[in-house]
């Protein structure tokens, strides 16, 4: 199981206890994201509001780079495939990525991408006060950047040898909409690649 999945699970049910119990002190009119600022607000006095989710932002610029990366490969060596990396992040030393593996080739041979090279990272939790969409907020695993898997996704793409990187969901990047908006950028205007995910962006959850 990949490690969204579990943090998920987890932060869907403390999710549903902050929201039960700020339903019973809030009018039935006011909207989820009013909710969600009271539990906020109950439980953690003085933290930031939450923001809306920014996941339809940052399809469209991941989307954005991508359009961008195959059309200049269409002027190109368009009769050749583009490569990509496959890349996941695991729970512990012990867990496989065996079936992120799988999903990713499917993927990949289904949109007409080769895969170059697999790489993965194990997550390596850090202290952290999460509040989903805040200003303050941050993934709850190293970011991207200080992984040594995805160090070498990241020289692999400068070297040449791939013009992207296939993932299962933004999740294995970062759940924290500022990291995962940087590492979109950084590959598209630096690197001139691009994110393909098998499951597209939905509102962050802390992973």
């Amino acid at each position: 199981m990949s490690p969204h999945d579990q943090i998920r699970s987890a932060s869907a049910a403390l999710t549903h206890t902050d929201h039960r119990e700020a339903v019973l002190e809030m009018p039935v009119s006011r909207d989820w994201m009013d909710v969600d600022n009271a539990a906020i607000r109950r439980w953690h006095p003085g933290a930031p509001l939450v923001r809306p989710s920014r996941s339809g932002q940052l399809c469209r610029l991941r989307q954005q780079f991508r359009r961008e990366v195959n059309e200049r490969h269409a002027r190109g060596t368009g009769d050749r495939q583009l490569r990509l990396l496959a890349y996941s992040l695991v729970l512990g030393a012990g867990a496989s990525p065996g079936e992120d593996w799988n999903t990713l080739q499917a993927e990949a041979e289904q949109h007409g991408y080769a895969i170059g090279a697999r790489l993965h990272d194990v997550a390596v939790p850090v202290a952290t006060g999460y509040f989903p969409g805040t200003r303050d907020s941050r993934g709850v695993y190293t970011p991207p950047w200080k992984r040594p898997g995805w160090g070498e996704v990241e020289r692999l793409i400068r070297g040449g040898f791939a013009t992207g990187v296939i993932v299962l969901d933004r999740h294995n990047i970062s759940s924290d909409d500022d990291e995962y908006h940087a590492v979109i950028r950084h590959l598209g205007e630096r690197c001139q690649a691009f994110i393909h995910l098998v499951i597209p962006e939905e509102p962050a959850v802390p992973t």
